[in-house]
């Protein structure tokens, strides 16, 4: 293939949360680009599976890591070699009245969801800056954007990442860096259907009456894909995208203006 068939040649990629997903879709979206593809994440199995599945379109490789923890970081990403395209996906999202919400929960939403993108970032920016070229891409969420009840933390640590995603734009912006997130709204995903589930198991409505009540929120009524968050993730890390930096891209149906 040629570059224009294949704009992201050569490249190396690495997707964090890539064993499922939005993770896999980005993942699949940038291998169909033509970039090289590490798959990061915690099951090691479920990133084989996907590893497996995604080989016949090009070079994909998987690591073990936890996101949280700066040793397992630094060893993934030292394994990984250098990156020129980074996708912060890993996440996890957990429910509770701010009056439930005790420091396990704060704390694991904040590591998980934060300090996640915050190790991976610090990981390969050095080495970006080096090349004067890189790509960071921060999966955050319409909760980055807005306020919703009964998440008062994970909306908190996806504020964070929209706040580190425009301070850190900034710092880089004249050194061929750029910084951007994207914001899905409620999308076809494990996370969604584990919603579903807390909302039929907490409330004496139907799956079909808890889907009713979070497409309320969407203007175009229906729940987001992750094929539709892994196109704008590839737009904003092919050629032609070098003047969008710093920004939280929703993906929500017009949920979020």
């Amino acid at each position: 293939m040629n570059s224009i068939q294949s704009p992201l040649a050569g490249q190396h990629a690495v997707v964090t949360g890539g064993g499922s997903g939005i993770g896999a879709a980005i993942a699949e979206a940038l291998l169909h680009a033509g970039a090289r593809v590490t798959l990061m994440g915690r099951n090691s199995e479920r990133l084989e599976t996907q590893r497996e599945k995604c080989r016949a379109w090009g070079d994909v490789a998987c690591i073990t890591v936890d996101v949280t923890h700066e040793e397992s970081v630094a060893k993934a990403f030292n394994e990984a070699g250098a990156v020129d395209i980074l996708i912060n996906n890993a996440g996890q999202a957990q429910a509770a009245p701010f009056t439930h919400t005790d420091m396990t929960l704060w704390q694991r939403m904040l590591d998980v969801n934060l300090t996640g993108v915050f190790l991976g970032t610090r990981a390969v920016l050095p080495g970006m800056l080096e090349r004067r070229h890189g790509r960071i891409v921060n999966v955050a969420s319409t909760a980055g954007q807005i306020g919703y009840a009964y998440v008062a933390a994970y909306c908190a640590a996806k504020h964070g990442v929209i706040g580190l995603t425009r301070s850190l734009a900034l710092e880089v912006a004249t050194k061929g860096v750029t910084v951007n997130a994207v914001c899905p709204g409620y999308t076809e995903t494990e996370l969604l259907h584990a919603s579903l589930q807390q909302i039929t198991s907490k409330t004496s409505r139907t799956e079909e009456q808890a889907r009713e009540s979070l497409l309320r929120s969407n203007p175009q009524h229906r729940f987001v894909s992750p094929e539709q968050v892994a196109n704008a993730v590839l737009w904003l890390c092919q050629p032609g995208s070098d003047a969008i930096t710093g920004q939280s891209v929703s993906i929500s149906g017009g949920e979020v203006m």
